[in-house]
């Protein structure tokens, strides 16, 4: 049972149990990605792509194709690299959209799932590991995804890079932040996301234990290379080593 931190935003946890070392480097933090990694993206790209989108064709009396054709041409002049990019609020000031971005949200928050593996795969890992999550995602969008997919309980803490950094992406100065906060070293941590930069290679620079999650099998297979969550969780278990 985990027990709620009184401490930090409203979905911040406290493992109870004490940590087991095992042979995958001692690790005992496992850090994870959120949007494809433990959530399935269909939540996401309805709101960017499709309900922005239809919101703007009310509005301006255009062609839903033509207004997804506009929203996603200024989502690209914009571009990934600026906070902007990430920040609904944002978006909804900009296209001048009278409805309220957080309805759009609690609309459609029914699209939100974990992937079929997720919830078997926390319960069994956090019986021995602190689990957080580390996302690019504005924390809106984790907070409605976390509690919504039923998985907020499995993890100590949560970070978003946009809204508690400052950052647009995960770069070594939000992992040595991370590591820092949860008083780890990186030979300590795994991190395991679906972006092959942001959540493999640049931790493992750092010597964080890294794996890509590769869920369409678009990647070479090597053993660093993982097709769902539960294969790191029989790596775990297994205490196979990690570079």
């Amino acid at each position: 049972m985990r027990v709620r931190l009184s401490v930090y935003p409203a979905f911040h946890y406290s493992n109870t149990p004490s940590f087991r070392v095992n042979s995958m480097n001692t690790a005992k933090l496992i850090s994870f990605d959120l949007d494809s990694t433990l959530i399935e993206p269909t939540f996401t790209t309805f709101v960017w792509e499709i309900g922005i989108p239809r919101l703007y064709a009310k509005k301006n009396n255009v062609s839903l194709s033509e207004a997804t054709s506009i929203v996603k041409g200024e989502y690209d002049r914009v571009g990934e690299g600026a906070m902007e990019w990430y920040d609904i609020d944002y978006w909804f000031r900009f296209f001048e959209l009278a409805e309220r971005w957080q309805d759009l949200m609690e609309e459609h928050r029914y699209k939100v799932r974990p992937f079929p593996e997720v919830k078997e795969v926390m319960e069994e890992l956090g019986k021995s590991h602190d689990l957080i999550i580390v996302s690019n995602a504005a924390r809106e969008f984790i907070e409605m995804e976390v509690k919504e997919a039923g998985i907020e309980e499995y993890f100590t803490r949560i970070f978003s890079v946009t809204s508690d950094f400052g950052q647009v992406k995960k770069t070594p100065e939000c992992y040595k932040e991370v590591l820092k906060a949860m008083g780890v070293t990186p030979t300590n941590t795994v991190h395991v996301g679906d972006h092959y930069e942001f959540d493999y290679l640049i931790p493992k620079q750092l010597g964080i234990t890294s794996y890509f999650l590769d869920r369409d099998g678009n990647k070479p297979k090597d053993r660093y290379t993982i097709k769902d969550l539960t294969e790191l969780k029989n790596l775990v278990i297994n205490h196979k080593p990690s570079p």
